[in-house]
């Protein structure tokens, strides 16, 4: 993909691993999907391609998103290391108010791959905002995840996203089939 490519971590912090701890909910497949995201982010620093992490973020008050909190931290597995973008935001949508565009508009970058934490929610509005904004996308099928809903599994979360996602605003792959 060259270097006018950025690996997005949307919003894999701490909290959502943590959360079967206090609800009776689990993150689907979360091992596998830190395991890709992980092998991702090696492959992508291993060919010098940037590295970007999204935070989301709430106020002070919060006692998980609170900037600085151990549950808002990215997750260790995958910490960001100097060098790496790394961007506090307050809404799903990564672009919206916060320095993202700008700054991988001053890299060069044109193409994204997307990776993180919630499907349906900023996985999906990071999808769809950097289309609109110009950005090829790649979208990581098996480097994302969500919770069951009231209505779907996560399974079929996922899978209706990849269908969605795929059919209009990235191009589909497997973990194992990015190149940088």
């Amino acid at each position: 993909m060259g270097n006018n490519s950025a690996l997005m971590v949307i919003d894999v912090q701490v909290a959502p691993f943590e959360r079967k701890k206090y609800e009776p909910v689990e993150l689907y497949n979360s091992e596998q999907v830190l395991a890709n995201i992980a092998a991702l982010i090696s492959k992508a620093r291993a060919a010098g391609t940037a590295v970007v992490y999204t935070q989301y973020t709430e106020g002070d008050d919060s006692v998980v998103w609170a900037k600085g909190s151990p549950f808002w931290e990215v997750h260790p597995m995958i910490k960001p290391q100097e060098g790496d973008i790394v961007i506090h935001k307050y809404h799903a949508d990564p672009f919206y108010k916060t320095s993202l565009h700008d700054r991988l508009k001053a890299l060069g970058i044109e193409n994204l791959i997307i990776t993180g934490l919630t499907t349906e929610f900023c996985v999906d509005t990071t999808c769809r905002t950097a289309f609109s904004l110009g950005y090829k996308n790649t979208f990581v099928t098996d480097g994302h995840s969500t919770f069951d809903s009231k209505l779907l599994s996560a399974a079929q979360i996922i899978e209706h996203h990849n269908g969605i996602i795929g059919s209009l605003f990235a191009q589909l792959k497997r973990a194992e089939e990015v190149e940088f």
